[in-house]
């Protein structure tokens, strides 16, 4: 009788250390959704562990960002834009021009994300219903229309607690899906571990690879959205060490998650010599190496990224804007309803044109390193003001991390621009 009690006990604990997870869960959303998906496996299949180093140095760069935003939010009580719109010189044209290039880069990325989650959904369903071979573009439509239109009433009904709520299952399977595969399919360790010597592939698409994995992992939408999720959580400055653990929480899970998703696709297709352009090509291929199993995991590994990511690239616009005017979120105001039924009839854009998504995916990716170096500055210049820091020193190491993260991100901007160069060429 004793036995069940204790499982039932270690079971309640993982439970209440997946519900306690704060604003971290949303960069994890915000991080990781197809378009994330789709730049690990293409980078995985296509150049094995060549590019873990990036992943890597975006990640902890990552976890800097979300603690500095996080403390700044805390200390001064202020939230990013708003904080950039009072404070800083010329901060109004900065917080404007942040607005505009965040949330084209994120309504980009849903479109993208509700087209691959919509055909995901429709291979579930030819598994089980084969009569719907020649009704793919109707029924991925129709699967889109609906995804979207939930997740919009979702919306309308939900507070910060209830979004963070069905963040949490979302990212729950996603990472166990991923993790579990990772048992199934590996590379080999010294692949590893020199993935982590510093090299770009000298191949085609090989710059803009590297500057969508930045661009996905150090998204500064995860950033500037921090202090606005911290007030929605109700943190205060007591809660500093707790802001602190889920910022490095959230930075070690994107890399564990990320790291996975390419590990698996390089050890299923890297040295099969069979890269992968699609998300759907990388499941076709990984039934027959890895069984039916992994194939269901990854399918649902998969869905749960583009689900996660759907509820905070709808959210992103009018996050901002809030943030700009007032720093103060109100979910059931017309504005943010307006521009969340904008962004849903956007995010129809590739389903209902039959597109294929991936390469607007990993352009979107791209794009989104282009503002981040005004983020980074930003912030910069906030937690150095002594006044707006009420006392609080910021100390030598965080500013050193910081403007290494700058320069880190200045080189993949210009990087990300040769590559478009080469792209459009």
């Amino acid at each position: 009788m004793i036995e069940p009690k204790a499982s039932t006990s270690i079971l309640k604990k993982i439970l209440a250390l997946v519900l306690a997870f704060g604003p971290g869960i949303f960069a994890i959303g915000y991080t990781i959704g197809t378009g994330s998906v789709t730049s690990m496996i293409v980078a995985g299949s296509t150049y094995g562990m060549q590019l873990l180093w990036v992943l890597a140095i975006s990640c902890v760069f990552s976890g800097l960002l979300m603690y500095t935003y996080g403390n700044y939010a805390l200390i001064s009580g202020e939230t990013a834009l708003y904080g950039f719109k009072k404070n800083i010189k010329g901060g109004k044209l900065i917080a404007i021009l942040i607005i505009v290039g965040i949330s084209f880069g994120q309504w980009n990325s849903l479109m993208g994300i509700l087209g691959i989650s919509a055909n995901i959904i429709y291979e579930i369903f030819l598994i089980y219903f084969p009569q719907l071979e020649g009704f793919r573009y109707g029924t991925v439509l129709m699967v889109a229309i609906l995804v979207i239109a939930i997740m919009y009433a979702l919306l309308w009904v939900g507070k910060y607690t209830f979004f963070e709520k069905i963040l949490v299952i979302f990212v729950t399977i996603m990472g166990l899906s991923f993790i579990i595969s990772l048992f199934m399919v590996y590379p080999l360790p010294i692949e590893v571990l020199l993935g982590l010597v510093p090299s770009i592939p000298k191949v085609e698409g090989g710059k803009m690879m590297v500057a969508a994995f930045v661009g996905t992992t150090m998204a500064a939408a995860t950033f500037l959205s921090r202090p606005l999720f911290i007030k929605g959580k109700g943190w205060t400055i007591a809660n500093r060490s707790q802001q602190k653990k889920d910022a490095i929480s959230a930075a070690i899970l994107v890399f564990i998650i990320s790291a996975s998703i390419m590990a698996v696709a390089s050890g299923a297709l890297f040295h099969q010599g069979q890269p992968v352009t699609k998300v759907l090509d990388m499941v076709n291929t990984l039934e027959p190496i890895a069984g039916n199993f992994a194939l269901t995991l990854f399918f649902f590994g998969t869905l749960s990224a583009g689900l996660s990511s759907i509820f905070p690239c709808l959210l992103i616009a009018p996050i901002l804007l809030a943030d700009y005017q007032s720093g103060e979120l109100d979910t059931s105001s017309k504005q943010f309803r307006t521009i969340t039924a904008i962004a849903c009839l956007f995010a129809l854009i590739v389903p209902v044109f039959g597109a294929n998504p991936i390469e607007m995916q990993i352009m979107s990716q791209v794009f989104n390193v282009f503002v981040l170096p005004i983020v980074i500055v930003g912030i910069l210049l906030l937690i150095n003001n002594k006044k707006i820091m009420k006392g609080h020193k910021t100390s030598f190491w965080i500013n050193l991390g910081l403007s290494a993260a700058l320069l880190f991100a200045c080189l993949i901007s210009y990087n990300g621009i040769l590559g478009l160069i080469d792209f459009f060429r």
